[in-house]
């Protein structure tokens, strides 16, 4: 029966033809989604026209209006019929029996009727009280009866929505915050509410309102497609279950997918998250935008006034290189040219969720559009950023939805695609996978300073449950995967091994510690042999930690947590022995050898900066090593604060140290009898080209002699940026490996990259009065790790009471 014929058989047979027509249209299987809902909208429509014809045909100044969803034409099986009578206060004995006539026989059909009589100024006052009337109105609909009455109410409706959108924006705004709060994420739910969940219909809705404001317009990519994946999803759910529903709840789940053709209850809830986290970005856009426009508005006319009638510029300060912070975003730099630097996408993300911005969505669509694959296995700086992006906690969240949003996650690690919005079917996970492995990379950037590589916690964090998007045990999935993608993003072998060892072993400590005799020396033996070093055992003790805080409150346990701490304790002690000396260094190179010998004849350091060549393009071989930066060899002669001096003057250049070595040379017997300080180091520059040798050497000499004020200039660069409100990293970690060396004091310090960081701790072992035997630094994503060989004046190790308080003032320096 095609829609014309039912409405021809609901305006012939009365309210009991409408009910069959209406019947036969909810059962038609060749009819669903938009069709069946505009057909069930335009069925309703004229049996409601022929119900106010027959009940008031000569009746002036009164017309009927549909609203709310109804106005829309979203009307689900079950949906509520809202509906205005509105009248120009003329005759209301008249329109009070219109109303009855109008009203009852909707009720007798046992449908869900939202009514109202109002004149338009009543209209208009009840909007401007009541938001949520307000909202219903902007989409009010001519049903029958006076056109020109409801014209001009939707005229005056828009009108005022528009002029009063600086206040009643905000308001809905709180709205939709309040109502999230309540009801949660609806992308995350296993029993979600369709219409009142973050991401839902209701949030949908609230963003045509936004539209209709012209203050600002959601992204419309998807939007309208999610928007009827959820309206199919309740029509469905209402035929499923026969009542007014918008819970989705599991028992129902099955039926809802067959209602809908889809394989399972898995597929369903998949599409639906997938639908909701349309919205959601769309609604994080959006609301950013509306108060963007609203503090310009504010500012604007005192800008206008100070600069004379000019046209403000917005400030743009720098983040990384190609990426700049403007209005309270991450965007990409005017000279950012994302179609030639594959690496932009991951630096760009990281720059924003270390600033804790939010990266813009038009930076987001152009990297999208323009920006080069990365090679295969990524070149360092990916996989540093990659890292940089994982450690930089709540933050990450954000910036990692809005890659998604546009595909670019799944472009950098096709395997994502898998778990992607999966649902998890276990009453203790309350995030779907993907968002699982996300929260535990946040959660394990809080414990990145207990683990001697942050780097592969992050990212083992990341991969953990990569397998749950493959049948059979996730584990074993997981471990075959997770090697590929270690090796694609650029790990050499070793750390390719270990972090599949602990993708395949996530869940060995805390399924040891809660269901085995720990007692049992086997059973401590066991959990050795899988985990093989201590190293790994670290990252695997702060994994299992990360992953079970992100899994949701009832997977971790002030109990479990000591049982786990027990069973390392345990292992560890079978995996210790005698801790590894200071390393041997490699014999110096005839470079090397050269530069040290001029160093100590002209009293004076001595330089070499090596630039790496650029990649040779698409024909380069794969898996090329790629160094980390440029290399900087300098040598000095043996003097005090040779360490601050060097740092202090890359600090100034804008340089960033990734790895970082020193150690004292003893020239040859024929040439003389002394010493040189040889620094071998990676330098970047954070933002455009490296400076030149000559004047790095040139800063550097007086720097030594004291004539260059480092902390000064430092410090005022530091004054000249304002406090961004990034994530708040985990405090620094200083500690003394006491079993390291037996020649001298070890100190590891585990902190937050930041610039001039090591000049700060070279200017605190120098006023410790320590000698800096040999050093070792690497910077791992945003975070530094560094051990420094320290001995006393006369060569030897540091008492151990020396030692202990030397790392408490090093730590209180670095938290200063």
């Amino acid at each position: 029966m095609t829609g014309t014929n039912v409405r021809n058989e609901a305006d012939d047979s009365g309210p009991s033809g409408y009910a069959a027509a209406r019947l036969r249209l909810l059962g038609e299987e060749a009819r669903s989604g938009p069709p069946r809902r505009a057909a069930l909208a335009g069925l309703t429509d004229d049996w409601l026209a022929g119900l106010f014809t027959a009940a008031a045909p000569d009746l002036r100044g009164v017309s009927l209006v549909a609203v709310g969803g109804y106005g829309r034409g979203e009307l689900s099986p079950r949906s509520d019929l809202d509906l205005l009578l509105l009248h120009d206060g003329n005759a209301p004995d008249a329109v009070a029996a219109l109303a009855d006539r109008l009203w009852y026989p909707v009720w007798d059909l046992g449908l869900a009727l939202d009514h109202s009589v109002r004149t338009p100024a009543e209209a208009r006052r009840t909007a401007g009280e009541d938001l949520k009337a307000h909202l219903g109105l902007l989409d009010a609909r001519h049903l029958a009866g006076d056109l020109g009455l409801t014209a001009a109410l939707r005229t005056t409706v828009l009108a005022d929505w528009r002029n009063q959108a600086p206040k009643r924006l905000p308001e809905l705004r709180d709205l939709c915050a309040e109502r999230a709060e309540r009801q949660g994420e609806l992308q995350y739910l296993l029993e979600p509410d369709l219409k009142e969940a973050r991401g839902g219909l209701r949030d949908a809705t609230a963003l045509r309102a936004v539209a209709a404001s012209w203050l600002a317009d959601a992204p419309r990519e998807g939007l309208a497609d999610a928007r009827r994946r959820l309206l199919d999803a309740r029509d469905a759910l209402h035929l499923a279950t026969g009542r007014a529903t918008d819970r989705l709840a599991l028992q129902e789940q099955d039926q809802v997918a067959a209602e809908l053709g889809l394989l399972d209850a898995d597929t369903l809830l998949r599409q639906v998250y997938e639908a909701a986290r349309v919205i959601s970005y769309a609604s994080d856009v959006t609301w950013r935008e509306v108060g963007r426009v609203l503090r310009s508005r504010s500012v604007r006319p005192r800008l206008r006034a100070m600069l004379g009638g000019g046209r403000p510029v917005a400030e743009r300060s720098p983040l990384a290189e190609g990426v700049v912070e403007q209005d309270g975003e991450a965007v990409l730099a005017r000279s950012a040219r994302p179609e030639r630097d594959p690496v932009l996408p991951l630096r760009a993300a990281a720059a924003a969720a270390q600033a804790g911005l939010p990266l813009s969505l038009h930076a987001v669509r152009r990297l999208a559009a323009l920006a080069r694959p990365l090679p295969t296995p990524w070149p360092a700086e990916a996989r540093e950023q990659l890292v940089t992006l994982l450690g930089s906690g709540r933050p990450t969240v954000d910036v990692w939805e809005a890659l998604e949003a546009e595909g670019l996650i799944s472009r950098l690690l096709p395997d994502w695609e898998r778990v992607r919005c999966r649902p998890q079917r276990n009453a203790v996970h309350i995030w779907t996978v993907d968002r699982h492995l996300i929260e535990t990379a946040v959660r394990a950037s809080e414990l990145t300073r207990r683990v001697g590589r942050p780097d592969l916690l992050l990212v083992s964090a990341l991969l953990h449950d990569i397998g749950k998007g493959w049948p059979g045990d996730h584990s074993v999935a997981g471990e075959i995967i997770a090697k590929d993608v270690a090796a694609r993003i650029g790990f050499d072998p070793a750390d390719a091994t270990v972090l599949s060892t602990l993708v395949r072993h996530h869940l060995l400590l805390v399924e040891t510690a809660t269901r085995r005799d720990l007692e049992d020396p086997a059973t401590v033996r066991a959990v050795a042999d899988a985990v093989g070093t201590q190293s790994t055992l670290e990252l695997l003790h702060a994994l299992t930690e990360a992953d079970a805080l992100a899994t949701g409150p009832a997977a971790w346990s002030s109990w479990r947590g000591s049982l786990v701490a027990d069973l390392v304790r345990r292992v560890g002690a079978v995996l210790a022995g005698d801790g590894p000396d200071e390393p041997e260094p490699a014999a110096p190179t005839a470079e090397q050898e050269r530069l040290a010998v001029e160093a100590f004849r002209t009293g004076s350091p001595v330089l070499a900066l090596r630039a790496q060549p650029e990649p040779a393009g698409e024909e380069e071989t794969p898996g090329a090593p790629e160094p980390l930066g440029v290399e900087l060899l300098i040598a000095v002669p043996d003097q005090p604060a040779v360490l601050p001096a060097v740092a202090g003057v890359l600090a100034v250049h804008r340089l960033t140290v990734r790895t970082a070595g020193l150690r004292v040379l003893r020239l040859p017997d024929d040439v003389d009898d002394g010493a040189v300080l040889l620094l071998d180091w990676r330098v970047a520059a954070e933002f455009g080209s490296l400076p030149q040798a000559a004047r790095l050497r040139a800063d550097l000499v007086r720097a030594l002699d004291g004539s260059l004020d480092i902390a000064g200039r430092l410090a005022e660069r530091d004054a000249a940026y304002p406090r961004r409100r990034g994530w708040v990293a985990p405090p620094p970690r200083v500690t003394v490996a006491s079993a390291a060396s037996h020649h001298a004091t070890v100190i590891e310090v585990r902190t937050q990259d930041a610039p001039g960081l090591l000049f700060r701790i070279g200017m605190a072992l120098e006023k410790a009065g320590v000698q800096v035997r040999s050093m070792h630094v690497s910077t791992l994503g945003a975070n530094a790790v560094d051990a420094f060989y320290v001995t006393t004046g006369t060569g030897a190790p540091l008492p151990d009471g020396d030692a202990a308080s030397l790392a408490r003032v090093l730590e209180e320096t670095l938290r200063g």
